[in-house]
């Protein structure tokens, strides 16, 4: 069975009882609403570790629109099933008091890929990325920390950000979980209507061709698409747009 862990306090009791002595952790934090990815990234965790903590916290401080926030969607019960059919070994289930004890005074900020893609829309969002990942690593000191690569900006982001500190754990970059029609697996398309999931669909599909991304910018828009952005940078393709009032994104490699 999981055990929840609702406090930093009780996860020092669980390492003061040394259960974890000699042992290694993998850890995936999460924002909960569950899906297929997070259970890809959790599953390699439990294959690799000898223990696993998954954390679910709706991190405040990198919402930059406080309805974003109160719409994201909740689903414990269901989190928490999931978890048990998964075999974690611990639930990090905190509030922002515990998290945030300076309420958010200190903070990591990097200059220059969060400034651009998501962070040029979203000002803010990469700062609270950041430090909610440092606090929660300096919690758990993990082995191995693992990420989806749906969210590719923010995964360098994590790994810059530890290998700037010589934080001493390794980022791991899990591959992007698809439903069968394309669009990436996020928490986020709980929110679409049935109509607006098969409309969002034309997104990855676009992002996949050839074309260049005014061609694809335009045609998304063209079709009823609000577009954030469509830009290459390396050898990647990425995209953020709304559909009603959902924000989603999308990166393929080209």
């Amino acid at each position: 069975m999981t055990q929840i862990i609702r406090s930093i306090h009780e996860w020092k009791e669980v390492l003061n009882s040394r259960v974890l002595s000699g042992k290694t952790i993998g850890f995936v934090p999460t924002m909960g609403a569950l899906h297929k990815g997070h259970a890809s990234l959790i599953e390699r965790s439990v294959r690799e570790n000898d223990f696993t903590v998954v954390s679910i916290f709706v991190n405040p401080t990198q919402f930059n629109d406080p309805k974003d926030l109160q719409n994201y969607p909740r689903t414990f019960e269901d989190d928490l099933k999931l978890l048990e059919d998964l075999k974690v070994d611990f639930l990090f289930y905190p509030d922002y008091a515990d998290i945030y004890n300076d309420n958010f005074k200190y903070k990591i900020n990097e200059n220059e890929l969060s400034k651009i893609l998501c962070g040029k829309f979203r000002p803010g969002h990469f700062d609270g990325v950041l430090t909610v990942v440092m606090k929660l690593l300096n919690i758990f000191r993990p082995d191995k920390a693992y990420f989806g690569e749906k969210d590719y900006q923010q995964y360098l982001l994590i790994d810059g950000m530890c290998k700037a500190f010589f934080l001493d754990v390794e980022i791991i970059p899990c591959p992007i979980v698809r439903e069968p029609e394309g669009l990436a697996l996020s928490s986020r398309n709980a929110l679409l209507t049935k109509e607006e999931k098969i409309f969002a669909q034309n997104f990855p599909r676009l992002l996949k061709t050839k074309k260049s991304c005014d061609s694809i910018k335009s045609e998304l828009e063209k079709i009823g698409f609000k577009v954030d952005y469509i830009e290459e940078i390396g050898n990647r393709r990425f995209g953020a747009v709304h559909v009603g009032k959902v924000r989603l994104i999308e990166n393929v490699e080209i």
